[in-house]
């Protein structure tokens, strides 16, 4: 389905009830439940970029999301440029940093090949990209409710939510709540087991990029990835296995650790994980998974946001058709790249022949070019 353009609200569309705001004011003089076309849980990226797309194809979706402001969380904040292409058909135009591929390094000797991308990506930080979402999504009306969803219930023509600001019926209902979605825990899907579960943990120093690339440091049980974000910043952002911290994790990497030196810190250290969330489905009724709630196995590959858009994209063109049960196949069809990126490169990352792959890149750079192709698109 392709994005109709809108500078304001579009009209409603026309299989859904819309809602006004003195329906909702009587509603809750009155103590009975509000309504919305689409209810949206989570303000992230993926919940903000649902809203959007919802919007653009005619809907008047509700965000609920506890926190008010630009929200901050750990992030690669590589962009992508698919997940960039699919910002800016949305009207999202986050400022950052272009950066032309990646190069992928020895952490002891700094030595390893770089493959460039056919169309730049972006490092943004992620108060920058919350902030362009949440922009857009007031641009087109989005409505907005800062409260946390407790509770669901659903019938056959509609779900109820249950929040700390009353309840709430939608015909649907988008869950875009994170990795560790409170939803999914509601509707009893379970994640399985992760075999190895790997962490990260990102701080910004103020310091000029010395890269065009994104640049991914490797050492046995851990990488470092580093994106320049602005003329005077750049993020690292460490995953590793099993649990550490920031300083501990770079004092491993000494080929990184000379380029930032007594570099001034620019951010907190943020942290996430365990990551690898492997779902059963992704969909309950009237009730669809989006983002990192639908599950996830990595953040190496950098396609968490191009996912999260891609999924919330299928989302609302299952609702638009009114076939809520195709939406497990939708999703499977637009994630199936990213799961086999991730598998492919978690495998060498695992392996003694980590090394000897980047040496053998490093004399076959049109090979790898042609594989990080694959992950850029």
């Amino acid at each position: 389905m392709a994005f109709r353009r809108a500078s304001t609200a579009p009209k409603s569309h026309p299989n859904h009830a819309r809602w006004g705001d003195a329906q909702e004011l009587l509603e809750l003089a009155t103590g009975q439940k509000m309504n919305a076309e689409l209810a949206i849980v989570g303000g992230g990226p993926t919940g903000l970029g649902a809203s959007i797309i919802a919007a653009l194809a005619g809907f008047h979706p509700v965000v609920f999301e506890p926190k008010e402001g630009i929200i901050d969380k750990a992030c690669g904040e590589g962009l992508m440029p698919a997940g960039l292409d699919h910002l800016l058909r949305m009207g999202v135009n986050p400022k950052g940093r272009e950066f032309v591929g990646i190069r992928y390094l020895d952490g002891i000797s700094g030595r390893g090949p770089e493959g460039r991308f056919g169309s730049p990506g972006r490092g943004v930080r992620r108060l920058e990209l919350h902030r362009a979402l949440l922009e857009r999504a007031q641009e087109l009306g989005v409505k907005f409710v800062h409260a946390k969803v407790q509770d669901l219930e659903q019938s056959a023509n509609q779900v109820t939510l249950v929040t700390t600001a009353g309840s709430w019926n939608a015909k649907h209902v988008i869950a875009a709540d994170g990795l560790h979605s409170r939803i999914r825990r509601k509707l009893g899907i379970e994640s399985k087991t992760p075999k190895f579960k790997r962490y990260g943990v990102r701080r910004h120093y103020q310091l000029e990029p010395w890269s065009d690339f994104v640049e991914v440091y490797w050492i046995d049980g851990a990488e470092a990835y580093v994106t320049p974000v602005s003329d005077s910043c750049v993020g690292i952002a460490m995953l590793f296995e099993p649990r550490s911290d920031f300083d501990e994790l770079l004092a491993q990497f000494p080929a990184l650790q000379d380029k930032i030196l007594d570099a001034p810190f620019a951010s907190q250290d943020q942290g996430a994980g365990p990551f690898e969330q492997r779902l059963p489905r992704h969909s309950q009724g009237r009730v669809l998974l989006c983002g990192d709630a639908a599950g996830y196995l990595d953040p190496l590959t950098g396609e968490g946001i191009a996912m999260g858009l891609a999924s919330a994209q299928a989302a609302v063109e299952c609702i638009v058709a009114d076939d809520v049960l195709g939406y497990d196949d939708a999703y499977k069809r637009v994630t199936a790249p990213y799961y086999r990126n991730a598998t492919n490169l978690l495998a060498f990352t695992r392996s003694r022949t980590m090394q000897r792959v980047m040496l053998s890149a490093l004399r076959l750079p049109h090979l790898f070019d042609g594989i990080l192709g694959q992950v850029a698109k």
